[in-house]
Parts: C-alpha cells; structure tokens; sequence
C-alpha cells in the first residue's frame, strides 16, 4: 500500500467502427495493461461497433502509460488482433493535484491534443464534473485498417495509499 497512488477507474463506453476479423462481423474485447497487471473486458458478439459501458479499475502505483489491445474472440482459432493504442494518464494525475473547490459543473480543467505519439483522434477534456475530475478520450487503433474507442477516466483516492 505505501507504493499504490490510487486507483484508475476506466469506463469502456464503446467501439466505432472496428475491423471484421470473422467473415461481416467480430467479437470483441479489449486487455488493458499497466505494469503487471492486465485487465480484460467482457465479449460483444457480432459487432464492429460494440457498447461494452463496462468499467475495469486498475491500480497506479506510478503514472505510467496504459497498452489497449482489441481482439476478436475465436472459438477454435487464437483470437484475431483487432488494433491496439496506448494513452499517458500523466496529464490526468497532474489536473488530480490541483485544487478544485468552488468550480462550476463542467468545467474543462485541462485539453490534451491528439499528436503523432499520442493515440487521441479528437482534443481530449480534463473535467471537473459532479465533484470529481474525469477525462473523456476518443482513442484511435494502431495497427489496423480503422477503429475506436472511446473511454472515460476517474481516479479513486484508497485510504491507506501513498496518495498523488
């Protein structure tokens, strides 16, 4: 515990336009990975644009970049790469350590913009919202003809933690 910052709730909204992998269709899933540690969604059947609103938690022990790894799941086959990204959750944790006590509802604390090394395709808002920061993310695939995936942070404080 004296090593842990906190915990990275990660809210898998959906995917847009994925690749097929099976003959019109896959079945998707995403492996997120930090660290050792290595979290999976669950599978949508037949879909390319998949709704997981699923949320994985991660525990942050430092600030490093998290790997996203879409696959196709095959039943008698190794599951198919469907694209993968990888985003810096750097600029979160910093907007996490400033103050933020009489704000409005809404606020954008912070824009990170999509570059050549980072996996955004659109300007990504840091938000104070309902009392707590979160970050929107649309994240463009690698290593595929097309696909995204659009996520949402929130940090979790965990008493004990070392704490941002």
């Amino acid at each position: 515990m004296d090593r842990l910052l906190g915990l990275l709730s990660i809210h898998v909204q959906k995917g847009v336009n994925l690749a097929a992998r099976d003959i019109r269709s896959s079945d998707p899933y995403i492996i997120f990975r930090i660290g050792e540690q290595t979290l999976k969604t669950g599978v949508i059947k037949k879909n390319i644009n998949p709704v997981w609103d699923e949320v994985v938690t991660i525990a942050v022990f430092e600030p490093l970049p998290i790997k996203m790894e879409v696959y196709d799941k095959d039943t008698f086959s190794r599951d198919d790469e469907m694209g993968d990204a990888e985003f810096d959750i750097k600029p979160f944790i910093e907007a996490l350590k400033m103050q933020f006590n009489d704000l409005p509802d809404e606020t954008i604390i912070s824009t990170v913009k999509p570059t050549r090394t980072n996996c955004l395709s659109e300007e990504s808002n840091i938000t104070w919202s309902k009392g707590k920061v979160i970050q929107n993310m649309v994240l463009r695939l690698r290593n595929v003809v097309s696909g995204e995936i659009e996520i949402q942070l929130e940090w979790i404080n965990v008493p004990g933690s070392k704490g941002l």
